[in-house]
């Protein structure tokens, strides 16, 4: 199958250019067709979350050998979901996007949000109050340490090959950047993408300052998961508020502050 050998010896720098293309796409779109009309400056706003998203990467650096050494192994000896399957190439890779979605992307999202001590530093993706699709990889480091984690455990528990976990990584990059940038799509448009994937108007609901929209569409490729397990909830775009209610008034979006957040009482 051609699309894996490509990810399969897919180039750090083709990786950073589809993290950084999808940025311009979505950054563009969000200056002609915005959801909200926010008064501040994007370029500094920008900044902060790009400068997240340069501690994300770095994080997933640090544990890519043992992401890719784990897919080897599990793959190589046979063990995962994948390995005991007989199907078509076509449909285990269909398996693979899914359970690494749930298990990479959902689960351990659903666990930050019921984990207090982890939540504290998850608060620091909600604490954004001018969510743009800059916000996608705005994630204190230790966060990124438990989505790396979970990525891992992923790959074991599937058993999927190198191919499909990099096309699975390029897929959420993409569509994370999708699901969080401040574009205005038809509602018929949205509504119909949410049926199988995660929509931009049903993300923006995560990011609603108040519960329990707050703890609710935790999707980040496929919206089965939050339709399977009672985690999905609508509300009008117009009626989103974003950031935290526990954070009161505090809006300070320097890099420090941000850092420090989750040690502070809220």
């Amino acid at each position: 199958m051609a699309i894996l050998e490509y990810f399969e010896q897919i180039p750090s720098w083709q990786r950073a250019c589809i993290l950084a293309g999808g940025i311009a796409f979505f950054w563009i779109i969000e200056n002609t067709q915005p959801l909200f009309r926010f008064s501040y400056n994007k370029w500094k706003h920008a900044g902060t979350n790009l400068f997240f998203t340069l501690t994300t990467i770095a994080v997933n650096f640090s544990f890519a050998y043992l992401l890719v050494n784990t897919s080897f192994y599990f793959s190589n000896q046979g063990w995962g979901i994948l390995q005991q399957m007989d199907a078509p190439l076509m449909v285990e890779v269909i398996v693979a996007l899914f359970l690494l979605d749930f298990i990479g992307a959902y689960l351990i999202h659903l666990i930050q949000h019921k984990v207090k001590w982890m939540w504290r530093f998850h608060l620091v993706h909600h604490s954004d109050v001018q969510v743009d699709t800059t916000t996608a990889n705005r994630h204190h480091p230790v966060e990124s340490v438990f989505r790396a984690v979970f990525t891992i455990l992923a790959v074991g528990i599937t058993g999927a090959n190198i191919g499909m976990v990099m096309l699975y990584q390029s897929l959420s990059v993409v569509f994370s950047q999708f699901n969080h940038a401040n574009i205005k799509l038809p509602l018929a448009v949205d509504k119909a993408i949410g049926l199988l994937l995660v929509s931009p108007n049903m993300h923006k609901v995560h990011h609603h300052f108040e519960q329990p929209f707050t703890d609710s569409n935790y999707g980040n490729i496929f919206s089965i998961w939050d339709r399977i397990f009672g985690t999905f909830m609508v509300k009008k775009p117009h009626e989103i508020i974003y950031g935290m209610d526990v954070l009161g008034n505090r809006q300070d979006n320097t890099i420090t502050e941000q850092l420090m957040l989750p040690f502070k009482e809220q």
